[in-house]
């Protein structure tokens, strides 16, 4: 299945905050989409990876997405080599998106910036065509995404630019809110963490209002590129 768009996350939860509206926005127009989770999430404070399995497939089918997957790399203790760089790759073979969104460059979770660079490096090596890989034993085609954007995360981190999700926030939040082990349950018994609370879940439509109000419109989301971004004409920007 060729896919337009490809969005990797470390963690089950990392698309859906950093690019759900984004997700949902470009499914509405046709596009077809696909995510990918390099862990399972396992060593969140919160629920288990069992249940974070359940969720994310919750979490897709709220989105609509076509597919998703999980690489099942170590939760905290991934890295980028050539093992796991070689489990990315085949995925960009196999799906040959034209985008790929994956984690932020910088962030408060260790794992966020690792698997930027990871799926960063996957997407150049992937059109490598002396790098050899197999899926189902059928050898794979070299393929390298034409762009590679950043979303945004923990940290404020400036965007090159925003997407417009207004009319998707409330679709964003419904998915994100799909993984209930991990955020606001006032009915939880398990312990507190940062993104558990009530007022993270705000902070983060307050992050899209904010970025909306920014480029004129109610919602938006920010994110950030490898190479300088170019524009047909001059009023091809909102």
């Amino acid at each position: 299945m060729k896919l337009d768009i490809l969005v990797f996350g470390a963690h089950p939860d990392d698309a859906e905050l950093g690019a759900g509206g984004t997700i949902a926005k470009e499914i509405a127009l046709g596009k077809k989409i696909g995510i990918i989770d390099l862990t399972r999430g396992e060593l969140g404070t919160r629920g288990s990876a069992e249940i974070r399995d359940k969720e994310a497939e919750n979490s897709k089918n709220i989105l609509g997405v076509a597919v998703r997957e999980n690489l099942g790399f170590r939760d905290g203790f991934f890295v980028n080599d050539e093992k796991h760089q070689l489990e990315v790759i085949k995925m960009i073979r196999k799906y040959q998106p034209n985008i790929v969104l994956c984690n932020a460059v910088n962030d408060r979770h260790i794992d966020h910036a690792k698997g930027s660079e990871l799926v960063s490096h996957a997407c150049f090596l992937s059109g490598l065509v002396k790098i050899a890989t197999k899926v189902d034993g059928k050898q794979q085609e070299k393929w390298r995404p034409k762009l590679v954007y950043h979303y945004i995360q923990w940290k404020n981190l400036t965007p090159d630019f925003a997407v417009d999700i207004s009319q998707f926030i409330e679709k964003k939040t419904e998915a994100i809110l799909a993984y209930s082990s991990q955020f606001h349950d006032p009915n939880s018994k398990e312990p507190e963490t940062p993104i558990s609370s009530k007022t993270f879940i705000e902070s983060v439509r307050y992050r899209a209002q904010d970025l909306g109000r920014l480029i004129g419109v109610d919602y938006a989301e920010g994110f950030t590129v490898e190479r300088m971004m170019a524009v047909d004409s001059l009023d091809s920007l909102l």
